[in-house]
């Protein structure tokens, strides 16, 4: 059984060189003057909150699932990664990020699936027909962009209103769009081969001496959704659940025990085997997406590691 006390619940590094520190809701963020060191922990949020145990292995799934996929697309849009010295960490371009997500919707599930259920047949500006079922194919992949917040929660916002307050200027905008629906189009067919549909996703991007990049994370179980192609049809046709591999069960498990974020909600008690369960999905989502075996990093001296490891790449010459 994995064991919480050999997960990464925070990093508290400081290196030479080091020019600021920003703690997210899952990744410790190291910044030096040309480059972001990025520590995928093993936290887990959800409804934007942090939960109080680690998932062990979490970090690493999210760090070298984002780096197959970067890897995999940097023939379509610049991105920021330079290195992967660690399991847990990456490398990369220190870049001047949009205050937008751009969020890809193939289908309909999820937070989009909860807001047409409850009425609403305009997503972020964007008209949804009627008729539509829960994890039914949208006519066509959709943008629903969302602001990045700080603390608390990303707000849903429309491509019109990034214009008209000059969020982002018109003219990267759509750069940004032309980048997003092309890496969900990758992304789709990688998934077809692996068995699996992409439902939807988020892509973030940043600017470095006018060039647009690639940021963050892609195709991740936490910035992304999949379905298995095998059994898509036929749970459709029954209104069956689908099964998923994403955070989506996380959610669920969440909802079901009264928690939603809201204030005065108390996060339920994750038990050991609740822990193990997370551990090995996020596993079998790495696996599955990737088609590699995941190979557990060593957990004795597990910052020792990190540092370790970080400190050497700050001595390579990347420019």
């Amino acid at each position: 059984m994995s064991n919480p006390k050999q997960a990464i619940q925070e990093t508290n590094f400081n290196f030479d060189g080091q020019t600021g520190f920003y703690r997210g809701k899952v990744r410790d963020v190291y910044h030096f003057q040309d480059r972001l060191v990025m520590v995928a922990s093993d936290r887990i949020s959800a409804f934007d909150v942090v939960l109080p145990v680690p998932i062990p292995f979490k970090g690493q799934v999210l760090n070298q699932t984002a780096a197959h996929f970067l890897r995999a697309t940097a023939d379509l849009v610049p991105n920021w990664l330079l290195d992967v010295p660690d399991p847990n960490v990456s490398v990369g371009l220190k870049c001047q990020s949009y205050p937008v997500e751009m969020v890809v919707r193939g289908y309909l599930a999820g937070h989009a699936w909860r807001e047409y259920r409850a009425g609403k047949r305009v997503l972020c500006g964007v008209s949804l027909p009627d008729g539509l079922k829960e994890a039914d194919r949208l006519p066509e992949p959709i943008i629903t962009p969302s602001t990045k917040a700080q603390e608390g929660h990303d707000e849903d916002i429309s491509r019109e209103e990034i214009l008209a307050q000059g969020i982002v200027p018109e003219s990267e905008y759509v750069q940004l769009e032309t980048y997003a629906l092309a890496l969900f189009k990758r992304g789709t067919e990688m998934a077809a081969e692996r068995g699996l549909i992409l439902v939807d996703t988020k892509y973030e991007f940043g600017m470095l001496d006018g060039q647009i990049y690639l940021i963050d994370e892609i195709h991740t179980p936490d910035s992304s959704r999949y379905f298995y192609v095998d059994s898509y049809a036929e749970n459709q046709e029954k209104g069956l659940q689908q099964k998923q591999l994403s955070k989506e069960f996380v959610r669920e498990w969440l909802i079901a025990n009264n928690f939603q974020g809201k204030e005065g909600q108390t996060i339920p008690e994750m038990k050991a085997e609740w822990i193990d369960q997370i551990s090995n999905r996020y596993i079998e989502l790495y696996e599955k997406v990737t088609g590699q075996a995941f190979i557990r990093s060593e957990t004795d001296n597990i910052y020792h590691r990190i540092e370790e490891n970080i400190r050497r790449s700050l001595t390579v010459t990347y420019f």
